[in-house]
């Protein structure tokens, strides 16, 4: 009769008249939210296609050419600089951070929204994600003159919260991913390395369940009764070789993201307030965006701006790209990432899910590995040294996968993990905390 009883207070709590405002104001904050970031990633898209299309063919070139980075970049250098050294905010915080810091106030939002829009056209490598984030909890924190008029001094945080997954939810493709972010981010918050090291053997042995049940599924034809679709998407069971290939892999890619980060930490330390070293470091982003093309013979665009678009490339039509040209787009998507993180601003996971796709696709083609398993362990991998959020990085893959996912799940949570553990060794920094679930200032 007590285990009966014990959801009496999740039951008083999920009805108490304080938790339906709070979901009310929660929807109504979603709105003006959404539609600020939908306006904003519009404008930023338009900017984007003039600068690397349009400028282009009105000076009579086919594409952007070679030498294209080198303007853009110390343009967006000399916009950023101002902003990031003299207005309120910064700019919003600094890549290299990851996703921790308090949350951005309304008054820090104008620098942000300035700072994202001078960078992210002009290509600095980086991503749109962490300035809707802090657009989504801005905006929604200018309505915190009605909260202080409550009993809820926890209302900015969660208010902070939903303003970011509202802004997110888009350019991730579901909500679902923003929700789980915060939900594992928040766990990790709360219940410090001994709940997150809880989460690694859970994820470990769901991965090899799901093996175990696939395999013997699919050698025997015998059914288990397992939740699924009536219609099973069509993809390729991962064999011996996509294990032995994609552990390796996941180990190098998270090693290699760890050292981007360390990296962009180094040149935050160095660059500090200078507006100089901003532009220096703009310009250091234009030279590695040149190299590429001049190696290459490619696109400027593949290695600039954050990577969306490349990914897509990637995936659509992996036997166009030479092994020397996926191993020239890592090598300078890193160093150039490397370098944005600390001085420019942006979101750090779209690049660094590129640079995963693109060794992934380059070790597609070892013998014994699958092109589509190498793609999805390099996505998963890559995800999870980014954000150090082992969830979040498989549920991100697995939306980004589709089809591919649901008899990909082994190998992404076993990558996951490898890719984990190997970026822990180097980065020994904390795991990320998202910056909406921190406390907004009293002040705010």
């Amino acid at each position: 009769m007590e285990q009966a009883q014990q959801p009496a207070p999740l039951r008083q709590l999920l009805l108490a008249p304080a938790t339906l405002r709070l979901l009310a104001l929660s929807a109504l904050v979603g709105i003006p939210v959404s539609l600020f970031a939908f306006g904003f990633v519009s404008l930023e898209h338009e900017l984007q296609h003039w600068v690397w299309h349009t400028a282009p063919d009105l000076l009579g070139y086919d594409r952007a050419p070679w030498w294209w980075g080198l303007p853009t970049l110390a343009l967006a250098g000399l916009l950023a600089a101002p902003i990031i050294t003299r207005m309120a905010g910064g700019g919003g915080h600094v890549p290299a951070h990851g996703f921790g810091g308090p949350a951005t106030m309304p008054r820090e939002t104008p620098s942000v929204i300035l700072a994202a829009l001078a960078c992210l056209p002009l290509g600095v490598m980086l991503g749109p994600e962490a300035p809707l984030m802090a657009m989504g909890s801005g905006l929604a924190l200018l309505t915190l003159r009605a909260a202080k008029r409550t009993a809820q001094p926890e209302l900015a945080t969660v208010l902070g919260m939903a303003g970011s997954t509202a802004a997110i939810s888009t350019i991730f493709g579901s909500p679902l991913i923003p929700v789980v972010m915060i939900l594992e981010g928040a766990a990790l918050v709360a219940g410090g390395a001994r709940l997150f090291v809880l989460i690694l053997p859970a994820l470990v042995s769901s991965g090899v369940g799901a093996l175990v049940f696939t395999g013997f599924g699919h050698w025997t034809g015998l059914g288990i009764g397992a939740l699924t679709l009536p219609k099973e998407p069509a993809a390729g069971l991962p064999d011996a070789g996509d294990f032995l290939w994609g552990i390796p892999m996941a180990a190098l890619i998270g090693v290699l993201i760890a050292l981007g980060k360390s990296a962009g930490l180094r040149v935050h330390a160095w660059t500090g307030t200078s507006a100089q070293r901003i532009v220096l470091c703009a310009v250091a982003v234009g030279v590695c965006v040149t190299g590429y093309a001049l190696i290459t013979g490619r696109s400027p665009e593949e290695v600039a701006l954050s990577g969306q678009n490349t990914v897509g490339q990637l995936a659509a039509d992996p036997s166009s790209w030479a092994v020397g040209a996926l191993v020239a787009l890592s090598v300078f998507k890193l160093i150039g990432w490397s370098i944005a993180l600390g001085s420019l601003r942006g979101g750090p996971i779209f690049p660094s899910i590129m640079i995963g796709a693109s060794i992934g696709i380059a070790f597609g083609s070892l013998p014994g590995f699958g092109m589509a398993p190498a793609l999805a362990a390099g996505i998963c991998a890559a995800g999870v040294a980014g954000t150090r959020l082992p969830v979040t990085g498989v549920v991100l893959a697995a939306a980004l996968l589709g089809k591919e996912a649901s008899t990909l799940m082994p190998l992404l949570v076993i990558s996951a993990v490898t890719a984990l553990l190997a970026s822990t060794l180097i980065d020994r920094q904390r795991p990320a905390d998202p910056a909406h679930l921190q406390p907004a200032p009293a002040d705010a």
